[in-house]
C-alpha cells in the first residue's frame, strides 16, 4: 500500500483552511462563521496528523487532540451564544449584533 506524501495532504489543509477563511469574512450568518470557524480548526489538525506522520513523531498527533477538545468546548459554547442571540433578537445575523452599543 502506498502512502500519500506530505505535499498533496498539505495542499488539502490548505484549500479547507481557505475555504474557512473565505466563510468568516463572507457571510453573515453567526451559524455559518461557527462552522467555518471549525472548518479551519479541521484544517490545523490536517497538518498537525500529516507533519506528525511525515517526522515519525507523535507530537502532532497529541496537539490535534487538544485542538479537538478546544473545538468541542468552542462548538458548546457557540452556540449557547447562538441560541441565547436567537432568543433575545429573534435573528442569527452578525449584523443585528449591536447589543453592546453605548
Amino acid at each position: 500500500m502506498e502512502s500519500v506524501g506530505l505535499f498533496p495532504v498539505l495542499a488539502v489543509s490548505a484549500v479547507l483552511f481557505a475555504t474557512g477563511v473565505g466563510g468568516v469574512l463572507t457571510r453573515k450568518n453567526a451559524l455559518i462563521v461557527f462552522m467555518s470557524v471549525e472548518l479551519m480548526l479541521n484544517a490545523v489538525n490536517l497538518s498537525f496528523v500529516a507533519f506528525s506522520r511525515h517526522s515519525g513523531l507523535v507530537d502532532g498527533q497529541v496537539f490535534a487532540l487538544f485542538v479537538m477538545a478546544v473545538a468541542a468546548a468552542e462548538a458548546a459554547v457557540g452556540l449557547a451564544l447562538v441560541i441565547l442571540l436567537f432568543r433575545n433578537r429573534v435573528t442569527v445575523s452578525l449584523d443585528d449584533l449591536d447589543l453592546m452599543k453605548g
